[in-house]
C-alpha cells in the first residue's frame, strides 16, 4: 500500500470526476508508527516516531473566492463546502459532532488564518480531493496526515514558506482548539519531518529534531505492525483524562511537566504522591517512558539494534500496568509475539485498540505473524492486519 506511480493519478482522477477541473498539484503526508515514547510529548518529553509508507493523497487548487470545498474518496458523504472567514472553533460545552473528517482540513485553515499565515478574506480557498491508504482507527495518525497534507498543498498553493516543523506546529493547534482532541506534537511532527530510513528522535519541549538511521533490512531484521481492527469505546475521553492526570502529577510534584522529573530520582517523586495511586502510576509511567527512549536511542547509536526488543516489551509493561491504555487484543499481540521468538514487542498509539508494533528477525516474520492471527482466531477476534513499517519519508509534493 505504498505510493504507486498510480497514487496520484487516481487523486488526480478524482479530483477531476468532482470538481470537474485540473487540480494544481498532488501532495502526500504519511501515517506514523511509534517505536517508543508513548503519551510522553504532552509531557514535554521525547519521542521516537517513524513516518510509513502509507499515506493521505491530496489533489488541490487554489481558489480566490475565499470558498473551500473539500472531498474524500474514502469517507461517505459529498463534497463538503465552507467559506474561510466564516471558520471557527466549536466551544467546548456545545456537545455533538464536530464536524467529521472534514473538521481537520477546515482547522487547518482556520489555524493558518488566526495565526496571520493566510491573510485577506478569500486566502484560504481551495478545492482538494483526499484518498488515503493510512489506516483509521488503528492508532497510525490518519488524522495527523489528513492534516499535515493539507498545509504541506496551502503552503505550495499560496507560497506561505512554511517549514515541515512550523507546519507541525499549526496542524497540532488546528487539532487541539478547532477539532477539540488535546494532542501532543508527535503526530504531526513525524507527518511532517521524518525522512526515509530513520526513526525521528524529538524533543517536545526544545522542539529539537534528530534523523536516527533504523535500517531493519541491512540487519536481517524487520518491525510489524499488528493493527488489531478494534477500537474500544473506553477510548473517548480517556487521552484527555491521562493528560490531566499527568498535569496533576506535574502540579503536585512542582514542575512544569512531568519531562522534569529526574529518572535518578523518581523513587523519591513518588513518595511525595503515596496514597494517590492513580498519580503514582502515570507519573512512574511517563517518567520511565522517557527513560527508555534515551535507552533506545543509544543502542541504536551503538548498533546494537536487536537489544531494543526487551525495552519495547517493558514499555508495553508500563502502557498496560501504569498508564493502563493495552487492552486484551494488544496484550495478545504481545504475548503470542513474543512467545513465537520474536525480539520485543508493545502497544503504539493512544490505546484501547489500535495497533501494536512486533521487533521480529527477518526470518521469523512469517512465523511470528501467523502465530499471532492462530492467537485471535483462537480468542475469538476479527483477524489483524499485519504489515511491516518501512521508515518512510515524510511530507512531500508527488506532483
Amino acid at each position: 500500500m505504498s505510493d504507486s506511480v498510480s497514487g496520484p493519478d487516481r487523486a488526480v482522477e478524482g479530483f477531476r470526476k468532482v470538481f470537474g477541473a485540473e487540480p494544481e498539484g498532488v501532495w502526500a503526508a504519511p501515517g506514523r508508527v511509534n517505536l517508543i515514547g508513548e503519551h510522553t510529548d504532552y509531557n514535554d518529553g521525547f519521542v521516537m516516531p517513524l513516518a510509513l509508507p502509507h499515506t493521505c493523497l491530496a489533489a488541490a487548487r487554489a481558489r480566490t473566492d475565499g470558498v473551500l470545498r473539500l472531498h474524500s474518496g474514502d469517507a461517505p458523504g459529498g463534497v463538503v463546502e465552507l467559506r474561510v472567514d466564516e471558520l471557527a472553533p466549536v466551544a467546548d460545552d456545545a456537545g455533538g459532532d464536530r464536524g467529521g473528517w472534514a473538521a481537520y482540513p477546515a482547522g487547518v485553515v482556520w489555524a493558518l488564518r488566526d495565526a496571520g499565515v493566510l491573510t485577506g478574506a478569500a486566502a484560504g480557498g481551495a478545492d482538494l480531493h483526499y484518498t488515503s491508504t493510512v489506516p483509521t482507527g488503528a492508532g497510525l495518525s490518519s488524522s495527523a496526515a489528513l492534516e499535515v497534507v493539507t498545509a504541506s498543498a496551502l503552503n505550495e498553493l499560496y507560497g506561505l514558506g512554511l517549514e515541515p516543523l512550523r507546519i507541525a506546529q499549526l496542524c497540532q493547534r488546528a487539532e487541539n482548539v478547532f477539532v477539540g482532541v488535546p494532542c501532543g506534537i508527535m503526530d504531526q511532527t513525524a507527518s511532517a519531518c521524518c525522512t526515509d530510513g530513520n526513526a525521528l528522535f524529538l524533543d517536545t519541549r526544545e522542539l529539537s529534531l534528530r534523523q536516527v538511521p533504523f535500517d531493519l533490512a541491512a540487519e536481517g531484521l524487520r518491525l510489524l505492525v499488528v493493527d488489531t481492527q478494534v477500537k474500544h469505546e473506553l477510548g473517548d475521553g480517556a487521552y484527555a483524562n491521562r493528560r490531566a492526570a499527568c498535569e496533576a502529577g506535574a502540579r503536585a510534584l512542582g514542575v512544569r511537566a512531568l519531562r522534569d522529573v529526574a529518572y535518578e530520582r523518581l523513587d523519591a517523586a513518588l513518595g511525595t504522591l503515596a496514597g494517590d495511586e492513580t498519580l503514582v502510576k502515570r507519573v512512574r509511567h511517563v517518567v520511565t517512558e522517557n527513560h527508555r527512549v534515551e535507552e533506545v536511542i543509544e543502542r541504536l547509536d551503538a548498533g546494537a539494534t536487536r537489544s531494543i526488543g526487551p525495552i519495547l516489551t517493558d514499555g508495553h509493561a508500563s502502557c498496560r500496568d501504569d498508564f493502563e491504555i493495552s487492552c486484551a487484543e494488544l496484550d495478545l499481540v504481545v504475548e503470542t509475539a513474543n512467545a513465537a521468538g520474536a525480539l520485543g514487542a508493545r502497544m503504539t498509539g493512544g490505546g484501547f485498540g489500535g495497533s501494536a508494533i512486533v521487533l521480529v528477525e527477518e526470518a521469523d516474520a512469517e512465523s511470528v505473524g501467523k502465530a499471532v492471527t492462530e492467537a485471535f482466531a483462537a480468542a475469538g477476534y476479527r483477524a489483524p492486519r499485519i504489515f511491516p513499517a518501512v521508515p518512510s519519508a515524510g511530507a512531500r509534493r508527488l506532483a
